[in-house]
């Protein structure tokens, strides 16, 4: 299977880390898994201008096409204003209606403050769902007080990511199931 790690944002670390983290988290434990860190901080993604995905060239075509391949994806975003990055936003914009769809997706949001824990649930969540994608329905949600030093140092966080690995492996391994019965019936 194909992993994505989605670093949804241009600027700041802690989502960075959270995702390094992540990765290393998921390469541990299931190493026959290929693996990829997306850091859009990295990549000169166009604004979406309304294009089929495949049109776009560079970055933004390597992004969308690598993501579009995946069959987990593991979103990362911070909180800024109250809402997801404009980068994230364009992510989705780019990506066509069923995009997720036999995708599992799972996330992790960092913000500042504990009041935007919902961010996820208001705004992430409506949006995979539209795209069709299989929703993990908890999320990791880590707060500027869990970072030291460019480190995470909750323990709990550290914990809650590496459930979340599992529960997200868990529910990618269920669906390939129920998807490869589905076929089956069909005999061809």
């Amino acid at each position: 299977m194909k992993v994505v790690a989605l670093s949804g944002s241009k600027i700041g670390s802690k989502t960075r880390i959270a995702m390094d983290y992540t990765v290393n988290a998921f390469q541990k434990k299931y190493q026959d898994f290929e693996v990829t860190l997306l850091d859009l901080a990295l990549f000169d993604v166009e604004f979406s201008d309304g294009r089929n995905y495949l049109e776009y060239e560079g970055d933004t075509k390597y992004v969308i096409q690598t993501i579009m391949e995946a069959d987990i994806i593991i979103i990362g975003t911070p909180v800024f204003q109250a809402s997801i990055p404009a980068t994230l936003k364009n992510i989705f914009d780019l990506a066509p209606e069923k995009a997720f769809r036999d995708k599992v997706v799972s996330m992790i949001v960092t913000a500042g403050s504990q009041r935007h824990y919902l961010i996820a649930e208001q705004q992430l969540k409506p949006i995979l769902a539209y795209m069709k994608a299989q929703i993990v329905q908890t999320y990791v949600f880590i707060e500027e007080k869990d970072f030291h030093r460019k480190e995470l140092v909750n323990d709990d966080v550290l914990f809650r990511i590496d459930r979340l690995v599992e529960d997200t492996f868990i529910l990618a391994e269920t669906y390939a199931r129920v998807r490869k019965a589905e076929e089956e019936k069909y005999g061809f």
